[in-house]
């Protein structure tokens, strides 16, 4: 009988648009900061609406990409 391994943990929902943020920002931002504002659109949905649905954590994650990108544009 062959043994089932499960793994210990779940894959990330965010995967998918993570590694988009991450080429679509890469000229700006590097990917630590990316994952960053990722995790923080995660915490800040379950702050404010109770859940942490992929769209709206993409959404909001591509607004603080966007934000700091234009900070670091004015900065020269």
């Amino acid at each position: 009988m062959s043994e089932r391994i499960i793994p210990d943990t779940e894959p990330d929902p965010y995967a998918d648009f993570s590694a988009a943020l991450r080429d679509e920002f890469s000229e700006i931002h590097p990917a630590t900061t990316v994952t960053r504002c990722i995790e923080a659109a995660h915490y800040g949905a379950l702050e404010v609406v109770g859940h942490a649905h992929p769209a709206l954590v993409e959404r909001i994650a591509r607004k603080h990409l966007e934000v700091l990108a234009l900070v670091a544009s004015e900065r020269g």
